[in-house]
């Protein structure tokens, strides 16, 4: 987007056709990088179905490979959840509850 500085070392991206949910996991991931000076994201409009996500960095670094790297460790993340997940339900090792009527 515009106003993006010259070496990315600040630059807002647009993500289509995402939410809240991506949006406040990718900037908590973001913002556990040390090289990272702020990191925020907002939905500029209800009816229109992006984020936009600003990211600032310290020395000249590039936002860029800080999104891409945040990505990666975000999907390490789910997938892990989700081996956790399919491992309890094979071994019937988690918590049950019955409605009662």
């Amino acid at each position: 987007m515009a106003g993006a500085a010259p070496d990315l070392s600040a630059a807002t991206f647009q993500i289509f056709d995402e939410s809240h949910t991506i949006g406040n996991a990718l900037r908590w991931m973001i913002m556990k990088n040390p090289k990272v000076e702020f990191c925020g994201y907002s939905v500029p409009h209800p009816s229109e179905n992006l984020i936009q996500l600003r990211i600032q960095m310290y020395d000249g670094l590039s936002s860029l490979n800080a999104l891409l790297e945040a990505l990666t460790n975000l999907d390490a993340v789910c997938e892990t959840v989700e081996h956790k997940y399919h491992a309890s339900l094979a071994t019937n090792d988690y918590e049950r509850w019955e409605e009662r009527s």
